[in-house]
């Protein structure tokens, strides 16, 4: 399972983007306005909010989806928590 910061990082190389670029463009096409140096600290202390994710995989051209799990995945996860 991927972190957030490491699916940003997936999805900038598959886009052709730095982060430097991704801040650039994204505050050029209007949404809320972020730096360099914030953008990156929300990546490395993992305190990137949900909506800022949500506004990251809108501009790059990908939606977030929430599907409810098989039972033998929700049975794999209980056993790795020991439940």
């Amino acid at each position: 399972m991927y972190d957030v910061k490491d699916l940003i990082r997936i999805l900038l190389l598959k886009n052709g983007l730095s982060m430097r670029k991704l801040v650039q463009k994204m505050n050029e096409a209007g949404y809320h306005e972020m730096t360099i140096g914030g953008f990156s600290k929300m990546l490395k202390t993992e305190s990137i909010k949900f909506t800022k994710v949500q506004e990251i995989l809108d501009f790059l051209g990908y939606e977030l989806k929430v599907a409810k799990k098989t039972k033998g995945e929700t049975e794999k996860d209980l056993e790795l928590l020991n439940v």
